[in-house]
C-alpha cells in the first residue's frame, strides 16, 4: 500500500513501513508524516491482524532529518512542526499495542535517529550511523532525543552527541548500549524479519503491555511501577494466551499464541 511519500507492506501478521523518498534521504516533513499517520491507522486496523511493525528507509538512508528543501519546513516554524506534525507521531509510535523492529539501512540524523530509537529492537546494517545533526544548522535536539538519549546512553554520551555533532557509527552505537543488534548491510532486513515474525507468534496483548510498561518507567516511582505492573499482571493473567502458554509450559510444548 502506498501513502504520501511512505509505503506499507503486509507480510503475514508483520507490517513492513517504509519511508520512501529516497531522493532526499528520506528526510521527512509535513506530506512524509501524514503518509506515515496513514499508514500506521492502516497498519493498526484489525483487518490486518498486524502483530508487530518494523519500520525502515528506502534506499541508503533511514532518514536523513528534517527536510530542508525550499518550501518543505525549512519555511516553517520548527515548534509548530513539532507540535502539529512530528509529536502526533511519535506518540503514536509510543502508544502501538504491538512491538516494533527499526531496521536502520543507513543515515539516522536529527529527527530521523528519534524515529529509529522509538523501535522496541533496534537493529543496524553495518554502515549505518546516527547523527545529532541539529546543531549544525543551530537548532536544538528534539523528537523526543533529549529524553531517550540520556537514560539509553548516559548525561555524558547524550550531550557529547548534541553538543559535537559528530556521526556515531552503527558498531560504537552496539558498543554504547543505543542499539541491540549490527549485521552486514546484506542480511540487515532478512534479520529483521527474522525479529519480527518471532514476535509476532508472541502473546501481543502482553508483549504490548510490556512495551507500555518499560515506557511509563522512567516516570515513576518504585510503588508506582510495581503496582502498574500488578494491574498489567493482571490483565494479562486473564488473556487466551496466557492460560495456552501455561498449558504448552505443562505439556512441555511450544505455545501457539494467537494474540487474545
Amino acid at each position: 500500500m502506498e501513502f504520501d511519500r511512505v509505503r506499507l507492506e503486509i507480510d503475514g501478521s508483520v507490517g513492513v513501513l517504509t519511508l520512501n523518498h529516497p531522493e532526499v534521504m528520506n528526510a521527512v516533513g509535513p506530506e512524509m508524516v501524514a503518509g506515515l499517520m496513514k499508514a500506521i491507522a492502516e497498519a493498526q486496523s484489525t483487518k490486518h491482524g498486524l502483530r508487530c511493525l518494523v519500520m525502515t528507509g528506502q534506499g541508503r538512508s533511514f532518514c536523513a532529518g528534517a527536510n530542508l528543501q525550499p518550501g518543505s519546513t525549512a519555511d516553517a516554524d520548527p515548534a509548530t512542526m513539532l507540535e502539529a506534525h512530528f509529536h502526533p507521531f511519535l506518540r503514536r509510535l509510543r502508544d502501538l499495542p504491538f512491538p516494533i523492529v527499526t531496521a536502520v539501512n543507513g543515515a539516522a540524523a536529527g529527527v530521523g535517529m528519534s524515529f529509529a530509537l522509538m523501535g522496541d529492537l533496534i537493529l543496524c546494517a553495518r554502515s549505518a550511523y546516527f547523527l545529532q545533526a541539529f546543531r549544525r544548522i543551530g537548532l536544538v535536539p528534539d523528537g523526543g532525543s533529549t529524553w531517550l538519549l540520556p537514560r539509553l546512553i548516559g548525561r555524558a554520551r547524550a550531550t557529547e552527541l548534541s553538543l559535537l555533532g559528530e556521526r556515531l557509527p552503527a558498531e560504537k552505537a552496539l558498543e554504547w548500549g543505543l542499539v541491540n543488534r549490527v549485521f552486514d548491510d546484506a542480511e540487515l532486513m532478512a534479520k529483521a524479519m527474522e525479529f519480527a515474525r518471532e514476535l509476532a507468534g508472541g502473546p501481543t496483548v502482553a508483549l504490548g503491555m510490556i512495551r507500555r510498561l518499560y515506557w511509563e518507567s522512567p516516570h515513576n516511582t518504585y510503588e508506582e511501577q510495581i503496582d502498574l505492573e500488578r494491574q498489567m499482571q493482571g490483565k494479562a493473567g486473564r488473556t487466551a494466551d496466557c492460560k495456552e502458554g501455561v498449558r504448552a509450559f505443562l505439556q512441555k510444548r511450544p505455545a501457539n499464541f494467537k494474540g487474545e
